[in-house]
Parts: structure tokens; sequence; C-alpha cells
């Protein structure tokens, strides 16, 4: 128990796909817990059964997050101590519990994070693409139009890009890519993580879509893809803070303009800045 006998709620992550992947710590927190918060209870109970845990289980997903939340509230301010799961990989990630961790975080109430899988980490190691900075996308919106106007955002991104996509969607996320991107972008499908049918295949744009339309089976499961950074040439990098700047305002301004007001924010030469805008334009 924390201060004021408020009990504390543990955000637990739980296998991706082979359960002996779950940590010794996280079976531990789901034995002394009073109940268990979890996205799909009927999914959780199998997880549970397996390890022979017998717990209490509310659903949290995010269509109910936000009235459920208050309940696991109060739960909370009695005494109770309540881990959240999600149905695979670590909570919050492209799943439920934004809303109720940040309630109990405004409130004082102690949160402890339990460490272990998650699927975008775990693709991001094998891939072989740069692991010193990378950005999480998530899954991108359903429809066509913003989708395609989110990577089109995205196409000067220097840094490793990880997505989550669903197996009905894989077909037009990679026809997405090929086309925004191009056919020589670098990309890393890796699929059914962990799980009997793993897959973890790269190749250039191009050669990924015709490897995915080449065998249905390739098309099923679990799903992350991951995309390498748009490369600047040589001779013309700035600083990170500096390119952040001027990617926003090339997004409201003309180049000039752009690099002026750059220039004068972090004191890069505009012969510089003006360089790299014109390749980011294109």
């Amino acid at each position: 128990m924390n201060s004021h006998n408020n009990g504390i709620l543990y955000v637990v992550a739980t296998p991706i796909g082979n359960l002996n992947d779950v940590t010794l710590r996280a079976l531990e927190t789901l034995k002394k817990v009073d109940h268990i918060a979890a996205e799909d209870t009927r999914h959780s109970k199998k997880l549970l059964q397996h390890f022979g845990i017998k717990k209490p289980m509310i659903s949290l997903h995010n269509y109910n997050e936000r009235e459920r939340s208050k309940v696991l509230l109060k739960r909370l301010q009695k005494g109770e101590d309540l881990a959240l799961i999600s149905d695979a990989g670590t909570p919050l990630i492209s799943d439920p519990g934004y809303r109720l961790v940040k309630l109990i975080r405004n409130v004082g109430i102690n949160i402890v994070p339990i460490p272990g899988p998650c699927a975008a980490i775990t693709a991001l190691c094998v891939s072989g693409l740069p692991t010193d900075k990378f950005i999480f996308e998530g899954f991108l919106p359903m429809k066509a139009v913003a989708r395609c106007k989110r990577l089109q955002e995205l196409i000067s991104e220097p840094r490793t890009i990880i997505f989550y996509e669903a197996p009905h969607r894989m077909k037009f996320l990679i026809s997405d890519l090929l086309n925004v991107f191009g056919k020589d972008r670098h990309a890393v499908l890796a699929r059914e993580l962990t799980k009997k049918f793993e897959t973890i295949y790269g190749a250039s744009l191009s050669e990924l879509k015709s490897w995915f339309e080449m065998n249905k089976a390739r098309q099923k499961g679990e799903f992350v893809v991951l995309l390498h950074g748009a490369e600047l040439k040589r001779g013309i990098e700035i600083n990170e803070e500096a390119l952040h700047i001027l990617k926003i305002l090339l997004r409201e301004l003309a180049v000039k303009q752009a690099v002026i007001l750059t220039a004068k924010i972090t004191g890069v030469s505009k012969n510089k800045l003006y360089k790299v805008a014109i390749t980011l334009s294109h």
C-alpha cells in the first residue's frame, strides 16, 4: 500500500505470443493483486488459466475506458491493488489505458510499471534498421486519404519509423508506402513475432509488395512494419532541433521564409538550412 491507504496500480506487460516470455515479476504481481483490468477478459482468461491464476477481472477497452477508469479509481482509493494488462505486450502502446493512468497519476496514487514484451521494440531489434533513433507511429488512420496524408508528412523523417497494422489492411499499407516513399525505400515486415510462424523479411518496398502478395499465408497474423528513415545528403546535415523547427515551418511557409525564421531561432547558417530545405521540399 502507498500513502493515504490507497492501493497501487500495476501496469503489467504480458507475452505477445510465446507464453514463456512472461516475466516472473509479472506472474507474482498478477497473483497478488485484488483485481485485474483487462482489454478483453475472455482473451486474458486463457493467459491466467495457463499459469493457474484465479483473480476477478474487469474489462477496460477503448469504448468503456472513460467510465471504467472512475470505477477503478474508487477501488484504488479503498485500498485495493489493481493490475492493468492488454491483450498482448505492454499496455497503452496502441492499446487502452492512457485515460486510466492519467487519472490515477493526477490524484497522486502510486503506479508501478512491470516491464516486459513489446512488439515494436522486439521487431526493431532484429530488423537491421537503425535503432539509435526511431519513432513509433502505431496504427495509421483507417481511411485511405487520412492514411496517405500522414505518410506524406513522414517523407523526410530521418529516423526509423515503426507501424502496426491489422492483417486485413496490410495490402493497403504496403501499397500506400510504395506510392508515397518510392520503390527503393527499405522496409522490414515482422509477422507473428514469438509465435510458431514468426517471419521477419526485409527488402525494398517494391520487392516487399511482391513477396507479400505471392503467398496468402504471409498475409495472416499480427504485423509490425518498419521503414528506413530518409537520408539527407552528406555535407548538409543540421542538428535535430534545427531540423525539427525547419520541418514545422516548411509545412506553413515558403522555403525562404522558413529558412530565415529557423536561422533566427537556432543560429544555424541560412545557407546550410536552405540546402536542407530544398532537399526536404522535393
